[in-house]
């Protein structure tokens, strides 16, 4: 099988890119919604693996969306290795049923909400710009992106239990390694070793006061049948995320909200509105909308009271503070990171930021995005710690850093010493791929196969 079983010298193209195989949920979203509406398309089933299928159209947009990837420097596949692709998950579907290998209604519908929430943030919460655009109802595109995402958790599912028992060694790292031809070994860019601890300004008592008594302000009018939630959480609720839909965060499980969230939400029946609750996200008022087992949906408002200039000043004096004790050797950076910053992305990993691929404490300038932390580590020196710095993080809420500089390493070509981890995980795929590569052969009499002719020049049920 082509995109199963690859070569050495286009696996360490994979290594070096980074690529993914496996289709995040986020692009499973993208693949629901992503679909203008540009007239009648003539479809045709094209495969069929036992009672599932893959259509023209399913193909096209997959082809779409790896040449998409491919621009952003990942390997381009053919047609072929997108369409094998596409029936290795529907084969892994369908054996799922045949190994009763299920994911539970309550997850797919967790995750799907929030994945249709954020598509509704995209066009403000309003239905007819939707229907403008896509042709689909909020209905009909929740049900597709239910749809695609119970597909591929199942395919995770069957994929995480085909390759458990898998493992990498040392000698097996250096063997993947020494069998890279020479000039296919890719180059890396400069790459930095970089730390931040963030202080969360402690926002005042009677800023938090303020925002407790809007909040309540707005809960007396609910009350009082003088407006209604949705209205005024599309009006006032600094949640991004939920705004644009009245407040309605969807159906999380027990222990994936704020614990503060969670408990006032649990202790309240359905339609009740709670007094106010501050988690560290701010000051919340929720409506429980419905309870399904371990499930719960609840609409909010929130208020993030913002911090005044002395808190802001506090703040910037607890990171000096701390500066001084990790530049005279009194407290490691990586234990100052853990204990005292506020980042959660960063602090459990001693402050430093880590690649996604392989969790390395090591990445280009360039994947760091946010523009001024880039120009900011540009100018600094190798063990350099910067004075606290004022930025706002993704939420836009106001915060102090100070950021850690704590190692360069130049461009290079790949080697053992410097990219260990990166040639962990590259081997680590080829194994999977070998491992995916027998299954297949497996499974694929296990189930009924029905192929397009158009197809058969892809050659995917063909030992290779």
């Amino acid at each position: 099988m082509n995109n199963i079983k690859r070569g050495i010298a286009s696996v360490a193209l994979m290594f070096a890119m980074g690529h993914v195989h496996a289709q995040t949920a986020d692009t499973v979203t993208q693949a629901a919604s992503n679909t203008p509406k540009t007239g009648q398309v003539v479809d045709k089933i094209i495969a069929k693996v036992d009672n599932y299928i893959i259509l023209e159209s399913d193909l096209q947009k997959s082809y779409l969306e790896a040449v998409s990837q491919a621009q952003q420097g990942f390997e381009t596949p053919t047609r072929c290795d997108v369409f094998e692709s596409l029936l290795i998950n529907k084969m892994m579907v369908a054996k799922a049923d045949i190994d009763s290998v299920v994911v539970s209604p309550a997850e797919v519908m967790v995750q799907a909400d929030q994945r249709f929430n954020m598509v509704m943030a995209q066009f403000g919460g309003d239905e007819n710009t939707l229907i403008e655009m896509y042709g689909k109802t909020s209905d009909q595109l929740k049900a597709e992106i239910e749809t695609a995402l119970k597909e591929q958790m199942i395919v995770n599912k069957m994929q995480a239990k085909i390759t458990s028992k898998l493992s990498v060694s040392p000698a097996e790292v250096r063997r993947f390694y020494n069998r890279i031809p020479k000039d296919s070994l890719p180059l890396f860019s400069k790459e930095v070793s970089v730390g931040q601890i963030v202080k969360k300004p402690d926002v005042s008592r009677a800023e938090k006061d303020k925002a407790i008594n809007f909040l309540l302000s707005l809960k007396e009018q609910i009350l009082n049948g003088e407006k209604d939630f949705s209205p005024l959480a599309r009006e006032y609720s600094e949640d991004p995320g939920s705004a644009a839909q009245g407040g309605e965060l969807g159906f999380f499980r027990r222990g994936e909200l704020a614990p503060e969230y969670e408990a006032t939400s649990l202790s309240l029946k359905p339609g009740e509105i709670s007094d106010p609750v501050e988690t560290m996200f701010g000051i919340h008022m929720i409506q429980l909308l419905e309870r399904r087992g371990n499930t719960f949906n609840t609409k909010h408002i929130l208020i993030r009271p913002k911090p005044t200039e002395d808190d802001m000043l506090r703040a910037e004096n607890f990171l000096d503070s701390l500066r001084t004790l990790i530049m005279t050797d009194s407290i490691a950076f990586s234990k100052a990171a853990k204990d005292h910053s506020d980042d959660r992305n960063t602090s459990d990993n001693g402050g430093y930021f880590s690649d996604q691929q392989t969790g390395a404490n090591r990445l280009t300038l360039r994947n760091l995005d946010d523009p001024i932390l880039y120009f900011t580590i540009d100018t600094m020196k190798v063990g350099s710690i910067t004075k606290p710095m004022r930025y706002q993080n993704e939420r836009e809420e106001d915060q102090v850093r100070i950021l850690y500089f704590k190692e360069s390493f130049p461009a290079h070509r790949a080697n053992l010493n410097d990219d260990y981890e990166r040639l962990k995980t590259a081997t680590r795929r080829q194994k999977e791929e070998t491992l995916l590569s027998k299954w297949f052969l497996t499974a694929k009499e296990e189930v009924f196969i029905d192929i397009d002719p158009a197809y058969d020049r892809c050659e995917v049920l063909k030992e290779k």
